[in-house]
């Protein structure tokens, strides 16, 4: 009698929902940190 509860079918990884939850935070940062840059090559100058 095998009693071992297996992870992987209880709780199957979703990439796509992983992809679009790291899509939906770097998206944001990459443009923030993007604007800050222009901001500051603008004050420099």
């Amino acid at each position: 009698m095998n009693t071992r509860i297996d992870t992987q079918e209880a709780h199957p990884s979703n990439k796509g929902l992983l992809v679009l939850f790291w899509a939906y935070v770097l998206i944001p940062l990459a443009w923030g940190v993007t604007n800050t840059l222009t901001q500051a090559v603008k004050l420099f100058h």
